[in-house]
């Protein structure tokens, strides 16, 4: 909970509350400590800041134990249910499948036929409608469930992420044990199939107008002087294979040294752009680089591999724009 700063008349308690600069850096020093990280609550009395659940949904949530999370904001996909066949009956009685919505998709999906049942759920996927965004942007509000998982399951040991516009193919337990369980890893998250420098990811964000120029180019000159440096594969001691995840797909264990990764993440996301990519490569360095006696298990694996356990499908605004396309060939 923050307290409201006595000068300013403007302010306004915010869902990631007001970190300076100065908090933000100590954030960053691995020892017991509050640090912000969403769901801040403004003073007494004060309104929610979002990002509000019904009762049930909240104490289903702060049951599971190992929690498969997706969602859908502003109507931008379809609710693809993992291959149902994959999933064994150990996985069903001990992984929840949490699919966030807002009001909007649930129309949607009730208008298409996929109406939750009385339990709330449409097949595997339990539907929690969220309330109260706390973000305009959906994009934003969508890095909620993907970067702050060990806050919405606060009993969770382990969760997986899944993008929207996958399909999730395969055992849960398995993946877990896969990505995290054979090496004692943490935290995992592939690589970009394309991309591996920062450099590049910011000329392809502003090449297909991703987010505004200024504000990447704000916070990609903020991350040159504290110290990213262009990517350079063969460089023995270089600390990942790539500075570009493809973070569709994340696999974690909600260990401290996790919680906090998704944290300052997430603070980050929330300070600057929501393009996630961008700032990825920067923490896991400064994290690194201000704590070398304290390790962080990160496994960034191949897309490959990312590709064998989900399958893509276009969102539903490439659909329309595809099925546009070729609407207007068949009728020229």
């Amino acid at each position: 909970m923050e307290e409201r700063p006595n000068v300013d008349e403007q302010w306004e308690p915010r869902f990631a509350g007001h970190q300076s600069l100065q908090e933000r850096e100590e954030s960053f020093l691995v020892h017991d400590q509050k640090i912000n990280c969403g769901f801040v609550k403004g003073p007494e009395g004060s309104p929610s800041t979002g990002f509000d659940l019904a009762e049930d949904d909240a104490n289903y949530v702060s049951r599971c134990h190992i929690a498969v999370i997706s969602c859908i904001f502003g109507n931008s996909d379809r609710l693809r249910s993992p291959t149902s066949k994959m999933v064994t009956r150990l996985s069903r009685k001990n992984v929840c499948f949490v699919m966030f919505v807002d009001e909007v998709t649930l129309q949607t999906l009730s208008s298409e036929g996929q109406i939750p049942d009385r339990a709330g759920f449409i097949g595997l996927w339990k539907i929690v409608v969220v309330k109260n965004q706390p973000y305009t942007d959906m994009r934003r509000v969508g890095k909620i469930p993907k970067l702050l998982p060990h806050r919405l399951f606060p009993s969770a040991r382990y969760s997986i992420w899944l993008d929207s516009k996958l399909r999730f193919q395969l055992d849960p337990l398995l993946v877990l044990e896969y990505f995290l369980g054979r090496k004692g890893h943490e935290y995992a998250i592939s690589n970009h199939y394309d991309r591996h420098c920062v450099w590049e990811e910011v000329a392809q964000n502003k090449r297909l107008n991703k987010y505004n120029h200024t504000v990447i180019d704000q916070q990609f000159t903020f991350y040159q002087a504290d110290g990213l440096k262009r990517f350079n594969a063969s460089d023995p001691n270089k600390l990942l294979p790539s500075n570009v995840p493809e973070g569709s797909l994340i696999v974690r264990a909600h260990t401290p040294m996790s919680n906090l990764f998704s944290c300052l993440w997430f603070n980050e996301v929330d300070r600057f752009t929501p393009r996630d990519q961008l700032s990825f490569a920067y923490i896991y360095q400064k994290l690194r680089r201000m704590n070398p006696g304290k390790p962080f298990y990160l496994n960034m694996f191949k897309d490959c591999e990312r590709r064998a356990i989900a399958k893509l499908f276009r969102h539903r605004s490439d659909e329309r724009r595809n099925n546009s396309h070729k609407h207007q060939e068949s009728t020229e």
